[in-house]
């Protein structure tokens, strides 16, 4: 049985979230962590990273809760809803999704933002270990020029934190992340969560930290992918934040103070669930 689990964006707020539903989950008698392959978006190329680093769940989940333990951030300002309405303004006039992926690049390129050393710190920090793991992992990113998607792996030659970093550089929050000649922005722009590249998995699990819809026009969004999913033979879950892990995130899911309250309603959550393979036979 081929199963994958992906992971969308959700700041370090969805992280946490991610990292406690995961450890309820496992908790429930329904551990999903050793998914033979692992797609992640923005925040959730941490987390997958994090899954592949060889530290079990409850460690992970201690990573996110005791402040001993809790990785260095940077504070960010954002309003989601005042953010999403910014951009669009300012890419309003683009014709094609991959028209507005290049005008977000524009943005990034041209935003004022902490240096990429220091967002670079960041991502080190969040990862236990700095190296590919075995098991198949997809981080998403996109070229900030060109707009063009771009799947980072094992195989691409990468290091493993430039393509998280990359992966998770919100445009015009954090820095475009320089990778040999090209600069690299986050994977959210091309979807929410990239279920698609989970396309050939028997069973799929999605973890949306902000919710299933997709705040941009995009060629690969949700819903469409879970359908072509199914239709392919698949069996399909998406788990959304429940009300309180929704409010544990808060308005601004960059906000490191969510960590902790996040990490405790994911794991609440997931102790509740039951996954769609698991429930009762008929």
């Amino acid at each position: 049985m081929t199963e994958a689990l992906v992971l969308g964006g959700g700041g370090v707020g969805g992280i946490a979230w991610m990292t406690g539903l995961l450890a309820g989950l496992a908790e429930s008698g329904q551990d999903v962590s050793g998914a033979g392959l692992l797609v992640g978006t923005s925040a959730g190329s941490a987390v997958a990273a994090q899954l592949g680093s060889g530290l079990g769940l409850r460690e992970l989940y201690d990573r996110q809760v005791e402040p001993a333990l809790q990785s260095a951030e940077i504070m960010a300002e954002l309003d989601p809803e005042k953010f999403v309405a910014e951009l669009g303004a300012a890419t309003g006039s683009a014709a094609s999704p991959r028209e507005l992926r290049r005008a977000m690049g524009r943005i990034a390129l041209g935003a004022r933002t902490v240096s990429e050393a220091a967002r670079r710190g960041v991502i080190e920090s969040r990862l236990p270990s700095h190296g590919w793991p075995e098991r198949a992992l997809k981080i998403v990113a996109v070229d900030a020029e060109s707009g063009e998607p771009v799947v980072f792996d094992r195989a691409s030659g990468v290091p493993l934190v430039d393509a998280v970093a990359a992966s998770c550089a919100v445009p015009g929050v954090w820095p475009p992340v320089t990778i040999g000649r090209r600069r690299y922005v986050d994977g959210g722009v091309r979807s929410v969560a990239n279920a698609d590249l989970a396309a050939g998995a028997e069973r799929v699990l999605v973890i949306v930290p902000l919710g299933a819809a997709e705040p941009l026009p995009s060629e690969y969004p949700l819903e469409r992918s879970v359908e072509e999913l199914r239709a392919r033979g698949a069996e399909v879950a998406v788990i959304a934040p429940d009300d309180p892990s929704a409010a544990a995130i808060g308005d601004n899911p960059l906000n490191p103070a969510t960590r902790t309250p996040s990490a405790t309603a994911g794991r609440a959550q997931g102790r509740t669930l039951t996954l769609p393979w698991n429930g009762p036979a008929d």
